[in-house]
């Protein structure tokens, strides 16, 4: 951005009661802290080994971490020159098609060496966006970019990825790959346009259907076939994202409300540094209109936002299965503060891909409620997934209802209780949450060969909660000062 901009805004059942917690504790949490998984990247995402990890009923002391990690996170700033749309052809009257428009007023932002690429006041519709290094993408107030509902638009077929498998497939409504310095900026409206007859229609049956697809893709890469043989686009039906940055270094979304992408609205993949802050994501209606995955990224800020979506709110991924391995790129270090979730599967999230691993996730001052807010506090993987979650840390969440649990950490996603990759997920620590109403406070299921390894809730009230606990397979389950229905447990 130019200048700081203002603030704008069954199985086992275990019900939990005195003397009910699983045995074992969090012991050997100090050591887990320091000793990597494998695949962690070296270099300026790695924090001190010497900070200390939970410990005692106190506050954690990896809350610590947080300071160190913001340290690090730093939006990009861009030069003052100004490059509008409407100066390379662009006309803001919601009917001419301003693909051509926004692409020379990206490459003259560009050649001038950065700034920002204005778009005024009016409505604006067009194929796919791609920017480039050190440009700014800023939406004025009134202004509205509306992608176009035709498939040809978002060709030719550019490196992406769909549910944590990479491909050549239709270009994301507003794309960057490999840049440096890139924002999204404004008081605007970012509109995909999809609904019950674009693009949402091809997410289940009748044909078209993505289902195959979705297999074909797996297959190959399950098979190792090289991403740019796995060509899909036209013929085909995996849906673009709305936003996807890939690869991408020094990121801000700053302002702006998206809606309506055929998909996930907010995706940043294989970035490091990246900032999102008071962005609306309004997109209830949408299949897997998940409101901002940040997957395999570094050292991410998600502040002051606003989710009302389709799926997860938040979900923190980090690549699946075969495909993960290959890649083997973890998300380390994102931090989520003061953020309200709506609607949406889950307020944040971790998984279903977690192949490359989650660690170092900080959430803290959320506010989360809605009849279809189905969980508050989600993990979610399978045997398939392989891959760990870890050093989990919530704190000062607000719940007023939820749909479902309001903590769920689940091994068996998509029913899925064995197989040849067990993720590893614990040390999950949990304090100051308060919720309200849902069906249950805890759903915790591990596997029979792989537990749970650690979960602590601490200095937290459920108020209504309707039915008893799930709590299957977890070691190191540890309630300090936990309220459930008015009684202590």
């Amino acid at each position: 951005m130019i200048e700081s901009s203002p603030w704008h805004s069954r199985r086992r059942f275990l019900a939990v009661a005195a003397g009910g917690l699983l045995a074992g504790g969090l012991a050997g949490r100090a050591e887990a802290a320091s000793a990597a998984p494998g695949g962690l990247p070296a270099g300026p995402a790695a924090l001190p080994a010497n900070v200390p990890a939970a410990s005692g009923g106190g506050e954690p002391a990896a809350w610590a971490r947080v300071a160190l990690i913001k340290r690090r996170i730093k939006p990009p700033r861009f030069p003052r020159r100004t490059f509008p749309v409407t100066g390379h052809g662009a006309v803001g009257d919601g009917t001419t098609k301003c693909t051509d428009a926004f692409a020379q007023a990206i490459a003259a932002c560009a050649a001038a060496g950065g700034g920002r690429v204005l778009v005024p006041a009016g409505t604006y519709l067009t194929g796919a966006i791609h920017l480039a290094d050190n440009v700014e993408l800023h939406l004025e107030a009134g202004a509205a970019i509306k992608f176009s509902r035709d498939p040809a638009d978002y060709l030719p077929v550019v490196p992406t990825r769909y549910e944590g498998v990479e491909l050549m497939n239709y270009s994301p409504f507003i794309y960057a790959l490999d840049r440096t310095n890139v924002a999204i900026t404004g008081a605007g409206v970012i509109d995909g346009q999809a609904d019950a007859t674009h693009w949402w229609d091809w997410s289940g049956d009748p044909p078209p259907s993505e289902r195959p697809d979705k297999d074909l893709l797996a297959r190959l890469a399950e098979e190792g076939v090289p991403v740019a043989e796995r060509v899909f686009g036209a013929g085909h039906y995996l849906r673009p994202n709305l936003i996807q940055l890939y690869r991408c270094r020094n990121v801000l979304i700053e302002g702006v409300t998206v809606k309506d992408s055929p998909m996930w609205n907010i995706h940043p993949v294989l970035c490091t540094n990246v900032t999102v802050r008071e962005v609306t994501v309004d997109s209830p209606h949408g299949p897997n209109n998940d409101g901002l995955d940040p997957e395999s990224c570094q050292d991410v800020l998600i502040e002051r936002c606003e989710f009302n979506t389709g799926d997860d709110c938040v979900a923190i991924k980090a690549g699946k299965n075969a495909d993960g391995r290959r890649v083997n790129a973890p998300s380390v270090n994102v931090l989520v503060d003061s953020c309200v979730m709506r609607d949406g599967n889950g307020g944040v999230t971790i998984g279903s891909e977690t192949t490359g691993g989650v660690r170092w996730v900080f959430a803290w001052n959320c506010t989360m409620s809605s009849t279809r807010l189905e969980r508050a506090v989600r993990i979610k993987t399978n045997p398939e997934r392989g891959g760990y979650v870890r050093d989990v840390y919530f704190k000062d969440i607000t719940v007023g209802q939820a749909a479902d649990a309001v903590i769920e950490v689940a091994l068996n996603y998509e029913n899925k209780s064995t197989g040849p990759y067990y993720p590893d997920v614990g040390a999950i620590d949990i304090r100051g949450l308060k919720a309200g109403q849902a069906p249950r406070a805890f759903n915790l299921i591990g596997n029979p060969a792989n537990p749970i390894k650690g979960v602590r809730v601490a200095n937290s009230v459920f108020e209504q909660m309707a039915e008893a606990d799930v709590v299957s397979d977890v070691t190191g389950f540890e309630l300090h000062n936990v309220w459930v229905n008015g009684r202590r447990v």
